[in-house]
């Protein structure tokens, strides 16, 4: 299993007040050896969320259709997203599961 660092907005951000069922967050994900990666994560229920709010504000053709995080969990919490990533990981290469656009390149 690779090891790895994670860097949870909520955690920073506003700890404590974040409904963990329904929101989205940023996280960094570092790997042993050096690789990050960044990810803008939500939970099932915030996709309905982000719905409603869209047609509520007109956009994206009033609610029609959705730009999609680049992962869902059930909750946001460290374990949640630890086991997530544990899991991808054992899969293969995280940009091979989820896509390109998270490898942060410095």
């Amino acid at each position: 299993m690779k090891s790895f660092k994670l860097w949870l907005e909520f955690e920073e951000v506003d700890p404590g007040n974040w409904d963990i069922e329904n929101e989205f967050t940023n996280i960094q994900i570092i790997l042993e050896d050096g690789r990050r990666y960044a990810l803008n994560v939500w939970t099932f229920r915030f996709f309905e969320t982000s719905i409603q709010l869209k047609r509520e504000t007109g956009e994206n053709l009033n609610g029609l259709y959705q730009t999609p995080p680049d992962l869902f969990v059930k909750e946001l919490t460290r374990d949640c997203i630890e086991k997530t990533i544990s899991d991808l990981l054992e899969k293969g290469e995280l940009e091979d599961q989820l896509n390109e656009s998270i490898v942060v390149n410095e």
